[in-house]
């Protein structure tokens, strides 16, 4: 659980990191700028490994449902994609 915990911190510090950066870069807006992704790559690996521990990791999950959109995609096998996942894939012409 100390894991969870520490991994929980980093994802604080950056996001403190990411708010000074978009300030010193004159102010952009968040979804703007480029880190978001790894920022929410982290998020979703803290989440993931939260609930693996076993710990409470609602808060967080809420917080990763509304950055959905920031997520790299997961290089899955074509078997075990859905059809929207698939069509996502092949660019929306899987009609």
């Amino acid at each position: 659980m100390d894991k969870f915990y520490e991994l929980t911190r980093l994802y604080e510090q950056v996001g403190i990191i990411m708010s000074a950066i978009c300030v010193q870069k004159g102010g952009i807006d968040t979804d703007n700028y480029a880190g978001r992704f790894f920022a929410a790559d982290l998020l979703e690996f803290i989440v993931a490994y939260g609930n693996k521990a076993g710990a409470d990791t609602s808060l967080l999950a809420a917080e990763l449902k509304s950055k959905k959109d920031w997520l790299t995609p997961s290089n899955k096998p074509i078997h075990e994609m859905s059809l929207a996942e698939f069509e996502k894939m092949i660019g929306g012409q899987g009609n």
